[in-house]
Formats: C-alpha cells, sequence, structure tokens
C-alpha cells in the first residue's frame, strides 16, 4: 500500500513539476508530459464468466453445471460497475547520451494484480528508449511481440479481443532496425504479469527455470499518407520459447525437462479514408502467457517410480477482424474472432495425464462484438455488445482435444464513459 501511495505521489510531483517548468520556461532539455483517461465500465452479462478483476477483463462464459434437478448453475446473470481501468502516463524525452535520443514512458492504473489488489496501482509500461533514428533499442516493460500496437482490436472492452487476440505487457529488450517503410524487430523477454501456467499455477518460474527468454523476430511494413489520411499496415512474426515445468518430480528426484513453443503471427490494416479495416491470423503452441486457450500435458512416462515425464505443447489456432468507421464524433464498428484447440503435437501418456493451461477443456470459440462510440472534446461514451460462444468437452481423445461438447454463450452489454486527459 505505500509502494502504490508512494508511486502516486510522484507522478502527482512529476506533473506539477512539468507545469511549473513550462510557466517559468526553464532552458531544460528535458520534457515531460502527464496524460491518461478515467474511465467508468457499466456492464451486464447473461451468465457467469471466466474473468479477471470482478468480471472486468472478459474471457469466455462459464461451462455448464448442472445442479441435481438438471438445472444450469451457471446460467445466473450478474452485473458490476468498476473504474480500475482508469489510467496515468508520463512521456520523459529530451535527453541524449551515446549519439541517440533518449526517452522515457511510465504508465500505471488501478487494475491491481489480483482480485485482492484490486484498485490499487498497477505498472503496466515502463521502458527506456534509445533512437539513433533508423536504429531503436529499448529495454523494459512494453507490450509483448504477439500485440501489433499498429493492429489491435479497438473493442471497448478491456480484453481488446482475448482470448482470440494475444494480449500482456512483460519485462523484455527490444530492437527495431528500421530501411525506409520496412522495419525488422527482434525482442528477448522475461515473463512477469503475463505467464506460462503448471501445476504451481501461473508464474514466469517456469521460464526463469529454462534459463533463456523467449525469443521474438518480426518484419513490419507500413504505408502513410497523412494527406489523404490513409494507411497500410502489415507484417509477420514468429516466436519461441522453452519453459521448465518443473525442477523436482513428485517423488523428489532432480528433473530438467523442458516443453517448447513455436507461435506465429500474420497481420494487415488498411486505414481508408471513411473506414480501417484489421485482419489478423495466430498460431500458437503452449500460450496461455497471452490469454490464449491451450497449454501442454504430459506424453509420455520415462520413469514411473522417479517420476520422470516428457511434455508436449498444444497448438492453438486464431483469427479475427476489426472493423469500424474514422468518423470524427461518431464511430460504429465490430470485432469477430475465432479460436480453436488443435491438440497437442504427441499424444497423452493416459486419459487421466495432466493438462495444464487456460481453457483446456475448451474445443472452440467464437465471438461477436458490434459497437458504437461518441467522442466529444475529451469526452467519449461507448456501447459494446459481445456475444462469446465457448464449446467445451466433458473427455478428451488422444491428442487432448476436449470432446462430447456443451455449449456455452454469453451477451455483455458494455457501457463506458471515458474522460481522457
Amino acid at each position: 500500500m505505500k509502494r502504490n501511495l508512494l508511486v502516486i505521489i510522484c507522478l502527482l510531483i512529476a506533473f506539477i513539476v512539468q507545469g511549473q517548468t513550462s510557466d517559468k520556461k526553464k532552458k531544460s532539455s528535458i520534457k515531460m508530459s502527464f496524460s491518461g483517461f478515467i474511465k467508468n465500465d457499466y456492464f451486464w452479462d447473461t451468465r457467469q464468466t471466466v474473468s479477471a478483476r470482478e468480471g472486468h477483463f472478459l474471457l469466455f462464459p462459464a461451462p455448464v453445471k448442472k445442479d441435481p434437478d438438471g438445472k444450469d448453475i451457471n446460467a445466473s446473470p450478474n452485473f458490476n460497475f468498476l473504474s480500475i481501468q482508469s489510467r496515468v502516463r508520463v512521456n520523459i524525452t529530451g535527453a541524449k547520451a551515446l549519439n541517440a535520443k533518449i526517452s522515457g514512458k511510465l504508465e500505471a492504473d488501478f487494475f491491481g494484480q489480483l482480485n485482492p489488489n484490486i484498485n490499487l496501482l498497477r505498472l503496466r509500461l515502463a521502458y527506456i528508449n534509445m533512437d539513433w533514428g533508423n536504429t531503436e533499442l529499448r529495454f523494459g516493460q512494453d507490450w509483448i511481440p504477439m500485440f501489433i500496437t499498429d493492429c489491435y482490436p479497438g473493442t471497448v472492452s478491456f480484453n481488446t479481443g482475448s482470448p482470440i487476440q494475444p494480449f500482456g505487457r512483460n519485462p523484455q529488450i527490444k530492437l527495431t532496425q528500421k530501411f525506409g517503410k520496412i522495419k525488422l524487430i527482434g525482442v528477448a523477454m522475461a515473463q512477469r504479469d503475463y505467464a506460462d501456467r503448471g501445476a504451481a499455477g501461473a508464474t514466469g518460474t517456469y521460464l526463469r527455470n529454462s534459463a533463456t527468454p523467449e525469443f521474438s523476430l518480426q518484419l513490419h511494413y507500413k504505408s502513410v499518407n497523412k494527406e489523404a489520411g490513409t494507411a497500410f499496415v502489415t507484417g509477420i512474426g514468429a516466436s519461441y520459447k522453452t519453459i521448465k515445468p518443473q525442477i523436482e518430480t513428485g517423488t523428489g528426484y532432480s528433473t530438467d525437462e523442458l516443453v517448447g513453443g513455436m507461435n506465429g503471427i500474420a497481420f494487415l490494416k488498411i486505414k481508408a479514408k471513411k473506414f480501417t479495416v484489421k485482419l489478423e491470423g495466430i498460431y500458437g503452441e503452449n500460450m496461455p502467457d497471452v490469454l490464449s486457450i491451450g497449454g501442454f500435458l504430459v506424453s509420455d512416462s520415462v520413469d514411473m517410480v522417479k517420476g520422470y515425464v516428457k511434455y508436449s505443447p498444444i497448438k492453438t489456432m486464431s483469427f479475427w477482424t476489426d472493423i469500424h468507421s474514422n468518423g470524427k464524433n461518431w464511430q460504429f464498428g465490430i470485432f469477430a474472432g475465432y479460436t480453436q484447440n488443435m491438440g497437442a503435437t504427441k499424444d497423452m501418456y493416459s486419459s487421466s495425464s495432466p493438462v495444464y493451461g487456460l481453457g483446456t477443456t475448451i474445443a472452440d470459440l467464437y465471438r461477436v462484438s458490434p459497437r458504437v462510440m461518441y467522442n466529444i472534446n475529451k469526452l467519449r461514451f461507448a456501447l459494446e455488445f459481445e456475444y462469446t460462444v465457448a464449446n467445451y468437452g466433458s473427455t478428451r481423445d488422444a491428442k487432448g482435444i476436449p470432446t462430447d461438447l456443451t455449449q456455452a454463450n454469453n451477451l455483455r452489454t458494455l457501457f463506458a464513459a471515458y474522460y481522457f486527459f
């Protein structure tokens, strides 16, 4: 609590110092800008959901759960009002070192890390950027490589299309090399708030114990015509990581068994004068760290006595599109996406073998979210209807794909009010 209060005080001091510097027109080369928004979300769901922060970050509808009379317990509507997405941001520019322009960003919200500390300040972004013109080097916490800041869903919901669209921010080192309109991006990344899942729950320990960061390589092309108000953005990318699910077996023996995971994306954004179209396709293995369905399973037992096992990652396929108008005051848009569990690369050791991850009993899921926004000066009102359908399985096949499916669906009605500053 003291640490959160200290961060708030520092942000307020930065804002005050910025204003005083501007008033007195000091010659310091360091410039600080303070911005953010206040957002209030009001939402109603037709059933119980799997979500974070008291329902705010919606992932998917809860599965059908029947009582002795055959009534679905989770078919119970609920609502909530929350302001925890409100955000503060400090941008720092003006310094130079090693022939590079130095800038930094510090961003936080009140989302908390877990439900018990909801409403408390949470670190979102914190990085140092070194810019030599065609080369940039960034150190700190930033968006994961699979979340393309030039091409992501414009939903009102804070989930931004999850679990279809990969989502997360983690500590990393990012190198960007520009070749005109083309950018080559390399990233080495750890895990903090968004982590893999295993026997010990969601934690970055599995990646840290592998002793190797996740590596990502991407190629982007971007062409912008400012006079016409148009843009064309496209790119591809791939990442690879290994995690060590445990360093000690259940019977007390040391183990070094790893499970790898490859993922790839391809994206496209076309901005015309009156509308914008975005498309993205994702393939991944063991991706619960980016809030996608899937994970990994036990595919073999090497030594029953000592507890040595082998693992196999679960493959996931997703694609989505987002289309919206580019009106100044009124904006109409729709998000639609689909994700599917494609099974593990190897067969399960047995039907009772452990499966770790997120939404591992979901065979597939789709979502349609129409929205309307009204903007006037610094004020925005937004309304969105988010309809999500998930097919849950009560059994699995040899690859771990859920079978004997039962459908669960939820309609969220979300109203949001923003004030930007």
